[in-house]
């Protein structure tokens, strides 16, 4: 009964305090909500606080399903939390890394640079950095480098979208970029020129010239990952037309982009039905999982030169 309680005022925290107090802060309600009433045991907390650099906020968190052994060679996801590059913590985002384990995969959580004190490129580098890191050591920590996709929600997807999309970055962090094998999108902004003027876009990139230079959408190609975008057909933070825009322009290109619209649910639900008490609010967990699991389903066998 307690537990209840305790999760009923979790939601009177999340809802009554409009979508910025949910997304800013509500995922730390989240991870209580999900540690109290969640589906219980099936993932650990493997490392926290991993240093992935030596610059502010570069350290990240692993999750591992209950059962993972080191020699294990499992499928990798790194997930980029949202917060409008402005908030965040790995910590509050326990929940998914959980959800995630539970599903078979190492979960990396990285935390990356924020505003004010940085601006764009600055979380696209330490995103990157974070990628860089995890291939060179994950093939200790249960994972497999070899099977590596994405995974964000709002900036966060920004931020993994931009790394596939964009090969610049990985290759800056001394990474190839074809080691990704996909990226699962959440309600990103893809495609959101001209910024508006004071919001927490324009004061992450408003300064970059031209602003092209920060759109996803600039970069849509045809040999990139395949991608999964999903958005709310209620999202009003970050309008569904982003993640539509955006497969609509891989497509083009003659890539891979899945495009998944949910009834009903806005910006932070979709996070939200990640966590175990809010998983009825739709199918999310499920169908990311499904697109990830295929996308990381197999090693890819390195290119052999041909016979002379």
């Amino acid at each position: 009964m307690i537990k209840f309680i305790i999760v009923a005022v979790l939601l009177l925290l999340l809802f009554g305090g409009g979508t910025k107090m949910i997304v800013a802060g509500g995922a730390k309600s989240l991870d209580m909500a999900d540690r109290l009433l969640g589906s219980g045991g099936g993932a650990r907390l493997l490392l926290a606080g991993q240093l992935y650099g030596n610059g502010p906020r570069q350290s990240l968190d692993i999750w591992v399903p209950e059962q993972a052994r080191e020699g294990d060679r499992l499928p990798v996801i790194i997930f980029f939390y949202g917060g409008g590059w402005s908030s965040g913590a790995r910590e509050s985002y326990g929940f998914v890394g959980r959800a995630l384990a539970q599903k078979g995969f190492v979960v990396v959580i990285p935390d990356y640079r924020l505003t004010p004190k940085a601006h764009w490129p600055d979380f696209l580098k330490d995103s990157a950095a974070a990628v860089a890191w995890t291939h060179r050591h994950i093939g200790g920590l249960a994972g497999d480098p070899d099977r590596i996709a994405l995974m964000g929600h709002s900036a966060g997807a920004y931020n993994a979208v931009m790394l596939a999309l964009d090969p610049q970055w990985l290759r800056a962090a001394n990474s190839d970029p074809s080691i990704l094998r996909g990226v699962a999108g959440l309600a990103g902004p893809y495609d959101f020129l001209p910024m508006e003027k004071g919001g927490l876009a324009e004061k992450a990139m408003g300064k970059v010239k031209p602003a092209e230079k920060t759109q996803p959408i600039a970069y849509a190609r045809g040999d990139a990952p395949p991608l999964w975008l999903a958005s709310g057909e209620e999202d009003a933070t970050v309008r569904p037309r982003n993640s539509q825009n955006l497969a609509a322009a891989i497509e083009k290109a003659g890539g891979s982009a899945s495009l998944r619209l949910y009834p009903g649910i806005g910006h932070s639900g979709i996070v939200m039905a990640l966590s175990g008490p809010f998983r009825s609010r739709g199918p999310v967990l499920e169908e990311a999982s499904d697109f990830l699991r295929g996308v990381t389903g197999r090693r890819v066998a390195a290119v052999r030169e041909a016979a002379p």
